[in-house]
């Protein structure tokens, strides 16, 4: 859980709820052909449920004082510029995620693990 506190009071968010925004967000941009797992593990459950057993492969949340940092697992299509879609999915992912549950987000790494052809 992640908890901000404001004068309003205290605001308990989920980091699925995060992953999800994180997810839905990456997917969209331009380039990406899927979010990948962060281990072997993960990789092959979540091949072999389609998704349904790890809800949050390629996305690690991380807590820190000054906001949150997100690692990103992604997989890109061939043929596309990568630095201009790794600079387009850090700003999307920011800003979607600090407009949609107003929590700051101190940075985004992301990894390109593969290749679509």
């Amino acid at each position: 859980m992640i908890n901000i506190e404001n004068h309003i009071g205290r605001i308990s968010i989920s980091e699925n709820y995060i992953s999800e925004i994180v997810r839905h967000a990456v997917c969209d941009c331009f380039g990406v052909a899927d979010v990948c797992s962060t281990n072997t593990f993960r990789s092959a459950v979540s091949a072999i449920t389609r998704g349904r057993l790890c809800k949050r492969r390629g996305v690690v949340i991380r807590t820190e004082d000054n906001g949150i940092t997100i690692d990103l697992h992604i997989k890109v299509s061939y043929g596309t510029n990568i630095r201009a879609n790794v600079e387009n999915i850090i700003h999307k992912v920011s800003f979607t995620v600090e407009e949609t549950a107003g929590i700051h987000v101190s940075s985004v790494n992301v990894f390109v693990d593969d290749m679509k052809e």
